[in-house]
């Protein structure tokens, strides 16, 4: 009998200890309780035991020893739950696991450009987010600006206007910079004189997301937004207080410093962002001229918001950035010599801006809104024996209420929009000054027709004080076949009034340029549209998550307005007859395995203008692919390998662009508390100075070819984060 029980508590013991046992669970949405799909489940101090949910939200995690267990679950954008579980579990049916979204990234998925409080998922309008994990890889990569972090995303390229000194601007689906707004928390900060600079003025450190609508976006923010809208998302701030700095060098002896804090109390929160950069003239090519400007650069933005009671908010920012940037002759910019005749281009800007907005809950289900914002921007562009300089004062205010339902959200409101330019170096030229005012009503309309189809529709009617009244109506339609399968179609009417700043302008300086001829001139008016098809599934049984989504795309715009050469060496906007088109696609896939994941994007854009003859666009690559390879080990490691091709380009002198690639390597290692970045960027060193020249005429006296590949080169930098 003792032999017995001996047996018998061996066989035991053994089994406890070196038993294999199994774990299963089914992954869920607190709220909605539906599957998550791509969820992990790992054996806390065993690396390498770890599973990912298949479709049904099923995790099964085998070969775990006897005796007492840690077991975490963790899905992007979720709470991580942990389980102290005793194997052998008694009870061998899958346990139910619901995970809560944490509440930083359920703001996230919330997109605001739309002016509707729906998640990504249920927005008939198009909007693609950069936000979470992949906003700060690519602020790694570029920690001073956002132009690449634009550039990188399928559809849009950013169009370098000046050779010396980097000003650039955005071109969603092949379109001039002029016809894409860009915004910021819905206020129109970065538009007119100020347009060159924006993207080079914009820290991604205190951006919560950026959302992207393409195709007119006019019904919505009045005119401008033909090609598109960015709307750029700060931070706010939760009682957990926030605390971050980045430092940043590069191989072309540029700095970047940058610091951002936020802490909500019960009644009062605030954010305060607040950077320096620096750029040390360089030339790779050794031409003598510079592919980066030496430049020094100050910003600071803080922000107050305020709980004034269960209903009331109100948030006071300021924003204020001041720029001093030059570019050209490298000896000259060094002071290596002070020849009279030596070029530059100098950009010496200060911005300063408000934001003011009053929210006012009436009930659960309506808001009323009060929005404000005032700017200032001076800006003074100065070459050898020309200046144009000048100052724009713009103000915008805005009115909305928002009511919603069970299956119905309505939005309607007004605004004001105030903008003076007043030109102070004339040099014994026609000064450009303008001052105009627009009032709009908008309405729009959000209908869950049923669970598979919802419809959105809206209408703006503006009055300009130059050009009159412009009616602009939109529709949108979301269908949603399956959890898998989902489909999107819109379109809309949208105008954008004539402006001297645009970028043909601004590659020669404003020089020569004669202001509009308001009483023969007209709107340029737009008509377009996009159908997109989305689908989703796992493959390989459950092991790689799989998406795709395919956009069609088409814009006209009528009456475009064109920088031509007139007498005296003069430069008109004239209006030919005929109308500009673009047309195409887009392509998005990704793949997901472990911690691998693989985006994969292509664009197709056929941009032509149609007056006396059809021409391709300028400046337009036909073709674009976009590669990302990630591995992500989960607050441990980031490692990015990319490469992006573009197609030949026509170039505005009638000659056309070479073909070429750009790859880079991005590599973060963290911490809890900090983090060491280091990125390779443009590794195969592609120039467009080794394709050719990138002028004509002498060093001191050049006459610039169009820009449409990279003139820096090769660059390498590093630096550090930290969390307090």
């Amino acid at each position: 009998m003792k032999k017995i029980l001996l047996i018998f508590l061996f066989t035991f013991f053994l089994s406890d200890v070196f038993g294999q046992n199994t774990f299963k669970a089914i992954v869920q949405d607190s709220e909605s309780r539906t599957p998550l799909l791509g969820a992990i489940c790992r054996l806390e101090g065993l690396e390498g035991l770890k599973t990912v949910s298949d479709t049904s939200g099923m995790v099964i995690l085998k070969n775990i020893s006897g005796g007492k267990q840690l077991i975490s679950i963790g899905y992007i954008g979720y709470e991580t739950l942990f389980l102290n579980l005793e194997f052998p579990l008694q009870n061998l049916e899958p346990m139910i696991i619901l995970l809560k979204m944490r509440e930083d990234e359920l703001e996230e998925v919330i997109v605001s450009a739309t002016r509707s409080s729906r998640t990504i998922e249920d927005l008939p309008t198009r909007v693609e987010v950069i936000s979470g994990e992949e906003l700060e890889e690519k602020g790694n990569m570029k920690p001073g600006d956002i132009r690449m972090m634009l550039n990188e995303s399928t559809g849009i390229q950013t169009q370098q206007t000046s050779a010396t000194s980097y000003n650039s601007s955005i071109r969603i689906q092949g379109l001039d910079g002029k016809y894409t707004q860009m915004i910021r928390d819905g206020f129109p900060l970065y538009s007119g004189f100020s347009g060159g600079l924006g993207l080079l003025q914009i820290v991604p450190l205190d951006l919560k997301q950026v959302e992207v609508i393409k195709g007119s976006a006019s019904t919505l923010y009045g005119g401008g937004a033909i090609a598109g809208l960015v709307n750029l998302v700060s931070k706010t701030p939760s009682p957990e207080q926030e605390f971050k700095v980045l430092f940043n060098g590069t191989s072309a002896l540029g700095l970047d410093a940058s610091a951002f804090y936020s802490k909500q109390l019960r009644k009062v929160g605030t954010t305060i962002f607040a950077s320096y950069h620096h750029g040390s003239p360089y030339d790779p090519a050794n031409i003598g001229l510079t592919a980066i400007p030496q430049f020094n650069r100050f910003t600071v933005n803080p922000k107050l918001f305020f709980n004034l009671n269960e209903k009331t908010k109100a948030i006071i920012g300021l924003n204020a950035t001041y720029e001093d940037r030059i570019g050209g002759d490298m000896a000259f910019i060094k002071r290596e010599t002070n020849a009279a005749n030596a070029y530059f281009e100098q950009n010496t800007t200060n911005r300063y801006s408000t934001q003011f907005s009053l929210e006012q809950e009436w009930n659960e289900s309506t808001k009323l809104v009060f929005k404000n914002s005032l700017n200032y921007f001076d800006r003074a562009i100065e070459v050898p024996d020309f200046k144009f300089a000048g100052l724009q004062l713009a103000t915008y205010s805005e009115l909305n209420l928002n009511h919603k339902s069970k299956r119905h959200e309505w939005l309607g409101g007004i605004n004001f929009i105030s903008d003076r330019f007043n030109q102070q170096e004339y040099n014994n030229s026609i000064p450009v000054d303008y001052g105009e005012n627009t009032f709009g009503i908008f309405t729009q309309h959000t209908w869950n027709a049923n669970q598979m189809l919802t419809l959105e529709s809206g209408l703006r009617s503006d009055f300009h004080s130059e050009y009159g009244f412009f009616f602009l109506p939109k529709i949108s339609a979301l269908f949603k076949f399956s959890d898998k399968f989902s489909s999107r179609i819109g379109g809309g009417l949208g105008y954008k009034t004539p402006n001297v700043f645009t970028e043909d302008a601004e590659r020669i300086q404003f020089r020569n340029v004669l202001p509009i001829d308001v009483a023969n001139r007209e709107a340029e008016r737009s008509y377009g549209g996009n159908w997109d098809v989305n689908y989703r599934t796992s493959l390989f049984g459950d092991r790689v998550s799989f998406s795709i989504n395919q956009m069609f795309f088409y814009t006209r715009i009528d009456h475009p307005l064109v920088l031509s050469p007139v007498i005296n060496g003069n430069f008109e906007f004239t209006q030919p007859d005929g109308f500009i088109h673009t047309q195409g696609l887009e392509t998005n896939i990704k793949l997901t395995y472990g911690d691998f994941k693989l985006f994969v994007g292509y664009t197709y854009a056929d941009v032509k203008s149609h007056f006396t003859e059809t021409k391709t666009m300028p400046l337009v690559a036909k073709h674009r692919l976009n590669n990302v390879l990630m591995y992500e080990v989960e607050d441990k490691w980031k490692v990015g390998l990319e490469a992006y091709y573009y197609s030949p380009q026509n170039l505005s002198d009638g000659t056309k662009g070479s073909a070429y690639w750009i790859a880079g390597l991005m590599i973060e290692k963290l911490w809890e508390r900090f983090s060491i970045f280091s990125n390779f960027e443009n590794l195969t060193d592609t120039r467009q100075t080794r394709f050719g020249s990138i002028y004509t005429g002498t060093v001191s006296n050049p006459v610039f070819r169009d820009i449409y590949a990279p003139l820096d080169g090769f660059l390498f930098n590093a630096g550090l984060k930290f969390k307090f």
